[in-house]
């Protein structure tokens, strides 16, 4: 209760003299839903979606804590609040005004600004809680994958006017030669895992390749960009081995596609996973099949709860995409607007 309690507290309050500490704009976050683009808080847009998804995870535990209906019911509208900032028409998140308006003149390339080293391509999938939500306000799953599609087939271009100077994050966004796909920042590091959500696993398979392989060399300059808080490397294990947590707090892991052919995970209370991928090699980056302590296994994502028992993953891996595997609606991994997983 006492870690709860200093939850609630940050979440509904500034620090005097500390602009990263609380919530800054709180006051118009609560009131509007958003926190607006015009009343000269910096950021605003990317604060509004960061404080979306803590206030899912304060509603997380306020129903552990079996918190009044009430207290739980406010944080969990709270955590719909992206929904704000999405914009229909460039079905891309965009700063907002006081007065309901979105931001103009709006250029998705824009660095800085309502955003937070990235530009509206970086940030627009940062729901982690609802991706479903996200999809549905995409206008379905087709239209969801193309945008995802889009990021790395745009040219990476940039306005970079709100610094006034090319800040390292643009310049290593352009040397990764990947489109708009900006990997040495956090901001998009989960994004590449969001095709499984929409029936397209394939993709997150080949994508995650192409980043391991090309982002991450044993050379002087063979790191992609910021390490912050050990973020960039921490992605790069979790997708060697074949999975990765997009939202904390939900208890899955999204699968991805192993770089590994074996590892074996000791875990802290002595339990073991061994992770084999079968015919894994530079060419075979797809999931053929996938099985579980022996068993076939179709979901797209892993139970923290039986990672911890310990057990077998293992991936018989492939040259061509399985399009028939991770397609069903309860293979996608957790949603807020979704099946309750």
């Amino acid at each position: 209760p006492g870690l709860y309690d200093a939850m609630v507290k940050s979440a509904n309050s500034e620090h005097p003299t500390s602009t990263s500490t609380g919530r800054l704009g709180y006051e118009y976050y609560n009131k509007l839903g958003y926190v607006p683009y015009n009343v000269g808080i910096k950021e605003n847009t990317a604060r509004t979606l960061e404080y979306a998804y803590n206030d899912w995870c304060i509603w997380q535990i306020a129903k552990l804590l079996d918190r009044p209906q009430a207290e739980q019911e406010l944080y969990r509208q709270r955590s719909m609040n992206y929904k704000n900032l999405y914009d229909a028409s460039h079905k891309l998140m965009r700063g907002k005004n006081e007065d309901g308006t979105f931001q103009a003149p709006f250029n998705p390339f824009k660095w800085g600004d309502a955003f937070t080293e990235g530009n509206s391509w970086h940030y627009s999938w940062s729901v982690f809680h609802d991706v479903e939500g996200l999809i549905h306000l995409m206008d379905g799953k087709k239209s969801f994958t193309g945008m995802l599609d889009s990021v790395f087939s745009l040219p990476p271009v940039f306005d970079d006017s709100y610094y006034g100077f090319v800040i390292h994050e643009i310049r290593e966004m352009q040397i990764m030669d990947m489109g708009n796909y900006a990997h040495g920042n956090q901001p998009i590091q989960h994004m590449i895992y969001l095709y499984n959500y929409a029936q397209e696993p394939w993709k997150t398979q080949y994508w995650l390749r192409e980043v391991m392989n090309r982002m991450y060399k044993p050379t002087p300059d063979g790191y992609c960009g910021d390490e912050d808080n050990g973020q960039t490397s921490a992605w790069y294990v979790f997708s060697a081995l074949g999975f990765y947590p997009v939202c904390p707090g939900s208890g899955q892991y999204v699968v991805g596609a192993p770089l590994v052919r074996k590892a074996v995970i000791t875990l802290e209370n002595g339990n073991k996973i061994t992770i084999q991928a079968e015919n894994n090699n530079k060419n075979n980056r797809y999931i053929q099949r996938m099985m579980m302590n022996g068993k076939d296994y179709t979901r797209n994502y892993l139970k923290h709860d039986d990672l911890i028992k310990g057990g077998s993953l293992n991936f018989k891996m492939g040259d061509k995409p399985n399009k028939k595997r991770g397609i069903m609606p309860q293979d996608a991994p957790y949603s807020m607007s979704g099946q309750q997983k």
